[in-house]
């Protein structure tokens, strides 16, 4: 019988083995191998650079929400009997070949006897220079204290309407500010509510299995089988018309968050019924654990980062649903100020083709939406294990 070799003859011979350099890592993979879960989601998110700038514009645009009285130039209902349907007055730097700064000119007003509507055009010798960190239209901050301050205001007695103005004189500017509080956070606090019961639910019938997962199952599916937007009409009309604008807005919150959660429940189920057979859950449950203990402690955490990409997919859906409850005037309504309830005022064809700047609030919503679906694809692509 041959003399066994020792293992370091079966490598290159010019290059003796050893066993220190075999085992070396690099400064780039000893990082990665001691990094958390959430710090090597971050590392991957960081490559999807549309996700990157999407979360971007959203932190922008929820930045707005608290501090909506001092951005708006003036209140969501402020209303100016003088300019009714006014167009945008764009802002200027220079004023016959001079420097003057960012101003607007003023309006020429007279009424069309033809259609007795009023016409509006740039008035060159009115010129209105845009104030900044100013005092000007009052508002109760937050709704508790009275204050003047604002990022940009009008010059004294002139107007800035930078997006025109709609039938009862009111900023469209202003109310799109104002608008972002409501059709922003409406969408948070649904999917809140929606992560909380398909976490629930789906927990329950992914663990439990049997009877339970039976009939959570069949209750999914005849929740799937409505169409949504009859059933959210057909909900929100049932809303009493006495209850406050306050009440109105949780009452449509709490309708988007219990018709949302199927989806979620049911992608929660069939990771739990994969999760529950692994060793780490199979002790628990021998160390007398109990099943809820077992499901929150054990099991969520497996795949915290696939619910938060599949939340961020559904905020979209409950601020288009809002907007379209609010557009067909079963939602909110004025004197509360949401991007729907901005459109609602924007059905008639004649009223769009003339007026086109009162559909100012579509934009918006488009470019919310589609940071929002940008964002979750990032995120379901960094929270993904397969994924290089």
């Amino acid at each position: 019988m041959s003399e066994l070799k020792p293992l370091e003859e079966h490598y290159v011979d010019s290059a003796p083995f050893d066993p220190k350099e075999a085992e070396a890592l690099t400064p780039e993979q000893e990082q990665f191998f001691q990094a958390s879960q959430w710090k090597i989601i971050w590392w991957r998110f960081r490559k999807h650079k549309l996700a990157v700038w999407s979360g971007v514009i959203l932190i922008l645009f929820y930045l707005c929400v608290p501090f909506a009285e001092v951005i708006a130039p003036y209140q969501a209902n402020t209303r100016d009997n003088d300019h009714l349907y006014a167009p945008p007055q764009m802002p200027h730097l220079f004023h016959e070949g001079r420097f003057v700064g960012p101003f607007v000119y003023g309006y020429e007003a007279e009424v069309n006897l033809d259609t007795l509507e009023w016409e509006y055009t740039p008035d060159p010798s009115k010129v209105q220079p845009i104030r900044f960190f100013c005092l000007g239209d009052p508002y109760k901050f937050w709704g508790m204290w009275d204050a003047r301050f604002h990022l940009v205001c009008p010059a004294e007695n002139g107007t800035l309407y930078l997006l025109g103005t709609d039938r009862l004189g009111r900023d469209v500017l202003s109310g799109l500010v104002y608008g972002a509080r409501l059709s922003l956070t409406i969408g948070l606090v649904g999917v809140a509510i929606s992560i909380l019961l398909g976490m629930f639910f789906g927990g329950l019938a992914g663990y439990l299995g049997g009877i339970v997962d039976s009939a959570i199952m069949r209750l999914i599916e005849i929740l799937r089988s409505l169409p949504e937007l009859p059933l959210w009409m057909a909900l929100s009309a049932a809303i009493p018309v006495t209850w406050s604008q306050v009440w109105v807005y949780f009452g449509i919150t709490v309708i988007l968050g219990l018709l949302d959660w199927p989806g979620l429940g049911r992608a929660v189920r069939s990771k739990l019924l994969s999760l529950r057979e692994e060793d780490y859950a199979k002790a628990a449950v021998l160390m007398g654990a109990p099943p809820g203990r077992v499901i929150r402690k054990h099991l969520l955490p497996g795949f915290t980062s696939h619910i938060i990409a599949s939340a961020t997919l559904s905020i979209p859906t409950m601020i288009l649903g809002e907007t379209a409850l609010s557009y067909l005037n079963l939602g909110l309504q004025r004197p509360a100020v949401s991007w729907g309830v901005m459109l609602n005022e924007a059905q008639n064809i004649t009223v769009v083709t003339v007026y086109p700047w009162l559909m100012a609030p579509v934009i918006p919503v488009i470019i919310v939406v589609l940071a929002f679906n940008f964002l979750g694809d990032g995120l379901r692509d960094a929270a993904d294990p397969y994924k290089n």
